[in-house]
């Protein structure tokens, strides 16, 4: 079931998109997915005639991963990390689809990361590997845009990670999904960049949600973005980056100042 956020007149309201990719149609939902369950309203609007929003706005926190996949710690010459190495960014990062990623002023070297998320749908902790599917809402596609002037110089990466925008997620949530062995791809303009798989991951999605629950408390919208393949870049202001996972679409996002 494809879940997505969007807007028609003013208000956001989530929806069920249903249809082949061409002529999909979003069945309006009642309320919030996450917590009062999937209730029809009836009401059906032609895809293309609603703006897509990134598919939730996490009430907590956005956790990213970084160095999940060997070829991307090779290509940025860094070592494996013993553990999955953590870091956050604000729920102020969000961005949706085809929204404009705003680079900012202080960095002149904005690199794009493509990336499968984990959305959480439950509020959970300590949570075993073989349980960790019991908590899961679903899955979307992410960009973990990253500073990387910013993040050579500063001793934390919270400003060269979680800059506003830095964190585009969609088009919609995924929640019937096997995320061993998934395509992850990414394209600026139109060239492909990023080709990589999840089953290359160093940490699987199971260990990944499973580890970070014996820190924090995750709850309902949380995200855990899992790390990205080589190929990483740095994108210009006018150019568009598009993620693609397989089983799941596309997000495609401008970059603007």
């Amino acid at each position: 079931m494809r879940i997505a956020r969007f807007v028609l007149d003013s208000d956001p309201v989530f929806g069920i998109v249903e249809g082949d990719e061409g002529s999909e149609e979003v069945a309006v939902i009642s309320g919030d997915p996450f917590f009062t369950g999937i209730q029809p309203t009836g009401t059906r609007h032609k895809l293309e005639d609603v703006r897509l929003l990134a598919p939730i706005i996490p009430r907590s926190k956005i956790i990213g991963i970084g160095r999940n996949y060997a070829e991307h710690i090779k290509e940025m010459g860094n070592e494996t990390p013993a553990a999955p190495l953590m870091f956050f960014k604000p729920n102020t990062s969000v961005i949706g689809p085809n929204e404009p990623m705003a680079l900012p002023e202080f960095s002149d070297e904005v690199s794009y990361e493509a990336e499968l998320c984990v959305v959480i749908g439950r509020i959970c902790k300590d949570v075993p590997a073989e349980r960790v599917d019991d908590v899961i809402f679903g899955y979307t596609c992410g960009n973990d845009l990253t500073a990387r002037d910013a993040q050579r110089t500063d001793n934390q990466w919270a400003r060269a990670k979680g800059f506003d925008g830095s964190a585009p997620i969609g088009p919609w949530i995924e929640t019937e999904l096997d995320p061993e062995d998934l395509a992850v791809r990414g394209w600026l303009d139109g060239e492909l960049k990023q080709d990589g798989r999840t089953s290359q991951m160093i940490w699987g999605v199971r260990e990944l949600v499973s580890y970070v629950s014996q820190a924090f408390t995750l709850l309902p919208g949380d995200i855990i973005m899992t790390g990205t393949p080589s190929g990483v870049g740095t994108i210009e202001a006018g150019q568009r980056y598009e993620v693609e996972i397989e089983g799941i679409g596309r997000l495609a996002n401008t970059a603007r100042r």
